[in-house]
């Protein structure tokens, strides 16, 4: 079971005026997103008037590390990494989804989830069409291919304006690359350019792997084609209040990236410090829960004035989440990756930092293990606020009756893990730390949504008319 909260996917595309070895470029940049998803990795490259695809379940390094040593010249590629936030984890799953159509042959990589596939897909299976996966990815291809439109660029038009939701995508034409963000600008995708290269990614980490400085995060709505011609940019006609995901600032994206035109670690260093100037002196020590609360408990130790120790080490090659059958084997998955340091913790008050809090399964075995090396109080403090909702845009959030903040509060939460107390950054807390909180999204925390959603479990549909009423107390 997972525990933690699910990653969304990472994609990246290389144009070059001149040859390269287009299939080496694009490992660079999918190796440095690789923490956007784990579970398989490809690319897709021209070669020979020819769209070649490779892509398997597994790591960047396990996949595609044999294209280190070959020499491949093309003009062309894109290239995915995969965490299924829908569709299951399966080989047929894995991107770019590549087709021949009567628009031209067609790679696509997509980030992020489209919020009505159902009603999509629903009408294309009642009208005859016959699905390979069960990513709703595919569904951009099937729009693309049934669109009125003789053209390739105006039946993509026609496809961005139906579809509904979170999708950076870039795609493979022919000999053209495209990209796209959606209008709402739920996920980030950069551009930049090196002489004759255009490169296209979901984070800038990706680009400066590649010493490329020139680039730029695309506006919400924007399509860029590329090819030997030059670059093209226009804006989808089709213009949404902008709702970037929050939670690539909280945990999604890598610390040495800047998404949204902010600094993911300075952001994640003014939510700790918020989350400290509310509580005081309550410790002797603040430790993160690496790596994703390292950023956040320096802001947290730095305010409150307390000293900052990586009391817990964490060992690489347990990955980022095991997903095992029995309770008493996910507990020990946890021990196997995580393990505390005795000299820092023993007899101190320990208040310890993560990102966000979802099940309460990990932050309960993790509170036993600072308490079984000595820690007189531990104290957790989260740099999110209260995960009550679903997302429907790219995290893996599971069912309301799963999110442990919907059937206790915070005090419960405590003594249900252990911990001496529990803390949540407030949604006000953590829009002051962000520069333009207007143009983000929150659902996850308000169960406030930018437009309708499917939410089975509640059995409605919430706009950002309507607001759900907040549980604060238990009454799962």
């Amino acid at each position: 079971m997972q525990q933690e909260l699910g990653h969304f996917c990472g994609i990246a595309g290389i144009f070059s005026l001149d040859p390269i070895n287009v299939p080496e470029q694009l490992f660079f940049p999918l190796f440095s997103i690789q923490h956007r998803g784990q579970e398989s990795a490809g690319i897709a490259y021209r070669r020979a008037n020819e769209t070649v695809v490779y892509k398997d379940l597994g790591m960047v390094s396990q996949v595609l590390a044999r294209y280190l040593d070959r020499d491949i010249s093309s003009h062309l590629g894109i290239g995915h990494v995969r965490y299924s936030t829908h569709g299951g984890n399966k080989l047929e799953n894995a991107q770019p989804i590549h087709v021949r159509s009567n628009k031209g042959e067609i790679a696509l990589a997509h980030n992020g989830n489209i919020s009505n596939s159902r009603a999509i897909q629903k009408e294309l299976f009642d009208d005859g069409s016959i699905f390979q996966t069960s990513s709703d990815s595919e569904l951009i291809l099937h729009l693309i291919s049934r669109s009125r439109r003789a053209d390739f660029h105006g039946a993509l038009v026609d496809t961005l304006q139906r579809i509904e939701g979170a999708f950076s995508l870039v795609l493979m034409h022919n000999d053209t690359l495209m990209a796209v963000r959606d209008p709402s600008g739920f996920r980030p995708l950069f551009i930049g350019t090196k002489g004759g290269l255009t490169v296209v990614a979901s984070e800038s980490c990706a680009l400066d792997i590649l010493h490329i400085c020139d680039y730029r995060e695309l506006k919400p709505g924007e399509l860029v084609r590329v090819d030997s011609r030059g670059r093209h940019h226009e804006m989808l006609s089709k213009q949404l209040p902008t709702r970037q995901c929050v939670f690539e600032l909280i945990y999604f994206a890598r610390p040495d990236s800047t998404v949204f035109e902010t600094s993911v670690y300075s952001s994640r260093k003014r939510m700790g410090a918020e989350l400290a100037r509310a509580d005081g002196t309550i410790g002797d020590v603040v430790i993160p829960v690496p790596d994703s609360g390292n950023s956040a408990a320096l802001g947290y130790a730095e305010q409150a004035g307390i000293p900052f120790e990586l009391g817990l080490t964490r060992n690489h090659y347990a990955g980022r989440s095991f997903i095992l059958p029995t309770k008493a084997a996910r507990k020990l998955a946890v021990r196997m990756k995580l393990h505390p340091i005795r000299d820092v913790i023993s007899g101190k008050r320990v208040v310890l930092v993560d990102d966000s809090l979802v099940r309460g399964t990990t932050a309960k075995i993790l509170v036993a293990l600072m308490k079984e090396a000595g820690a007189a109080e531990v104290h957790l403090r989260l740099s999110s606020p209260e995960i009550r909702w679903p997302c429907f845009f790219g995290i893996d959030i599971p069912t309301r009756e799963e999110l442990i903040s919907n059937h206790m509060n915070a005090a419960e939460i405590a003594r249900a893990i252990g911990a001496d107390s529990v803390r949540f950054l407030s949604i006000e807390q953590l829009q002051r730390c962000l520069i333009q909180p207007s143009d983000y999204c929150f659902s996850c925390f308000s169960g406030r949504y930018p437009f309708a959603v499917p939410l089975a479990d509640a059995q409605l549909e919430i706009t950002d008319a309507v607001c759900a009423t907040t549980h604060t107390g238990n009454t799962s």
